[in-house]
């Protein structure tokens, strides 16, 4: 295909402007230069390697880790007149045969295949009988040790530098802060590829993290608030909490479906496609689920335990609102999760400086959770990007959390688990504070302690939260060796000599529901009440056309595209080509039908 890279965004895939480095990082490609792309969910970094493919003669070749993903992007490019296929473990012998004589023909624009079929005898051998118009490496981090989805067998792909040293290579990824882009690049030889780094901002979701007091209850209200109705993935630490969240959503009325790796290959299989391609599914997982998802009407991402860094909470978080329209993070965590988290690096069989790593990777999680000013400016930090204003659209922009001078209380705490011996965890420290008449604390001896109450007039719930904090800032640490046992740092000393002021945040109670400083969300944002009912008939005709074709409906036009339609109302086709998302062949095989649903509505 000849053209612009410009003209092929109109005519393929029906936009009228590219978004950010877009446009530089598609010229650099597409003349033959190799680039390592940071751009964050959402961002559009498809395009970013599709266009080139459409722009270069030979066929392209895709790596990807995920047969979902390679299906779901196959079947767009399918419905958008690309010429594209994929090979993956789900086709038989004879459709393998058939996708590689296309490629030998020259009858495909891009062929997507995973890491461990790629440099396999058979598709390298396939690959030296074709004219390669160059490689994408997709979901790059996954060549990281130090990352959180690191998949062995990327390392492998130095191989394509080394066969194929004229074809252009392009990296991407959504997640990958200094350090990772730089391990990417020595173990990819990437080393003289342009580095393009588009920022890692999603302003359209809006961050909140809640300290963790009765995470379903918590859940359940923010669910019923703001997302009845909605696509959206939970995330929770061990497949029994899957399991038992899905089993308890479902008692609720709402459609929730598990998914972790204890479950059939087949069953997994089932839910993700329900997931992908029926509105309204919520997925509880592990975080065995998500990546590569290209669902764009993910409408919350939802942690009910602590994710493992930063790193992954972004990229757990960055599967919400991919089309660019209003999406929610939200996050219940406590003290409890810290134990567990430990209690996983340190069982883990690492070595000790991959354990180090992971523990300061957390240690950045928790003065995210324990912030008390905006957090996407932190979260952005975290990855070398500096913002200058509050974002406007965190929990604690909207709704700033009152603070209190903690340090005699923090003082108290120290003490106490000082002179308790460091053996004991927060819940056993609270009731010394409190002065607990219990068997435990006078058969231990410490009721006789000079802490023995001297923090009574402060409730558990508060203790609780000093604790947790005290943790986060690293005036304290877990000791999983010792059951959760707490003991002092360091640091602590300055506060316990009185040499620096402690100011805490200080949680809602427990069961009040948060303050909003906006009303509920309806299921759609963009439309006026004149407009929805409209948009419900499109989305109707759009699930018809997915179901006979057997496509995820998004394939067909995205949400924003059926929002423009009810909003525009297009009564002929030169019209309806001027939507967002329209190209030539969407215009050629839709463009007839949904102007037929607008007449019939009107």
């Amino acid at each position: 295909m000849h053209g612009t890279p410009q003209e092929v965004l109109e005519r393929v895939f029906g936009y009228g402007a590219f978004r950010g480095d877009q446009e530089a990082i598609i010229g650099h490609v597409a003349g033959g230069g190799d680039a390592l792309v940071v751009m964050p969910t959402g961002g559009g970094k498809s395009l970013c390697y599709q266009i080139p493919a459409l722009l270069r003669d030979g066929v392209a070749v895709v790596i990807s880790p995920l047969i979902a993903l390679m299906q779901d992007q196959v079947d767009a490019l399918l419905q958008a007149g690309v010429r594209a296929a994929y090979l993956n473990s789900t086709l038989d012998f004879d459709a393998v045969r058939r996708v590689e004589a296309d490629a030998r023909a020259g009858a495909l624009d891009l062929l997507y295949v995973a890491p461990e079929r790629l440099t396999s005898e058979r598709t390298l051998a396939l690959l030296d009988g074709v004219r390669i118009a160059l490689f994408a490496i997709d979901e790059a981090h996954c060549v990281s040790q130090w990352g959180h989805d690191f998949r062995p067998e990327y390392l492998q792909l130095s191989v394509l530098h080394e066969r194929y040293p004229a074809a252009p290579r392009v990296a991407l990824t959504a997640t990958a802060d200094a350090p990772t882009r730089r391990e990417i690049a020595e173990r990819l030889g990437l080393d003289a590829a342009r580095v393009f780094v588009s920022g890692f901002d999603r302003p359209n979701i809006r961050y909140a993290i809640v300290p963790k007091h009765n995470a379903r209850q918590q859940f359940l209200r923010f669910l019923d608030a703001e997302h009845r109705g909605h696509a959206g993935i939970v995330y929770c630490l061990s497949r029994r909490r899957v399991e038992e969240t899905a089993d308890w959503l479902r008692a609720r009325g709402y459609h929730a479906l598990p998914y972790h790796a204890g479950m059939s290959t087949d069953d997994r299989k089932r839910h993700q496609d329900t997931f992908v391609r029926e509105d309204g599914v919520i997925i509880v997982a592990t975080i065995a689920f998500g990546m590569g998802i290209d669902k764009p009407d993910v409408r919350f991402v939802a942690h009910l335990d602590l994710p493992k860094s930063i790193e992954s909470y972004y990229q757990e978080t960055g599967r919400a609102g991919r089309d660019g329209t209003p999406a929610d993070a939200w996050m219940t965590y406590g003290l409890s999760d810290v134990v567990t988290l430990r209690q996983m690096v340190e069982g883990s069989g690492a070595d000790e400086q991959r354990k180090r790593i992971e523990v300061r990777k957390l240690d950045a999680l928790l003065g995210l959770c324990e912030l008390t000013t905006c957090r996407r400016r932190t979260l952005l930090a975290y990855f070398g990007e500096e913002r200058a204003e509050p974002c406007g659209n965190c929990d604690n922009c909207i709704t700033p959390p009152d603070t209190w001078d903690a340090t005699e209380a923090a003082r108290k705490a120290l003490s106490c688990v000082y002179r308790t011996g460091q053996r004991f965890g927060a819940g056993y420290v609270t009731d010394v504070l409190r002065g607990r008449d219990s068997e435990r604390i006078r058969g231990f001896g410490h009721h006789r302690l000079s802490t023995f109450g001297i923090g009574a007039d402060i409730d558990p719930n508060t203790w609780r939260s000093v604790f947790r904090q005290l943790v986060a800032r690293g005036l304290m640490r877990v000791d999983v060796e010792g059951f959760g046992s707490l003991k002092l740092t360091e640091t602590s000393r300055a506060v316990l000599r009185g040499e620096c002021a402690l100011h805490l945040r200080r949680d809602a109670p427990a069961g009040r529901k948060p303050r909003r400083e906006r009303p509920a969300r309806a299921v759609r944002t963009a439309l006026g009440p004149e407009h929805q009912t409209l948009f419900d008939a499109l989305r109707d005709r759009r699930r018809e056309l997915a179901r006979a074709q057997g496509v995820p409906p998004y394939v067909i036009f995205h949400d924003a595209t059926l929002e423009a339609m009810a909003e525009q109302r297009p009564r002929t086709l030169e019209a309806f080509a001027t939507l967002p998302g329209v190209g030539e062949k969407k215009l050629e095989r839709y463009g007839t039908t949904f102007i037929e649903a607008i007449e019939a509505h009107t």
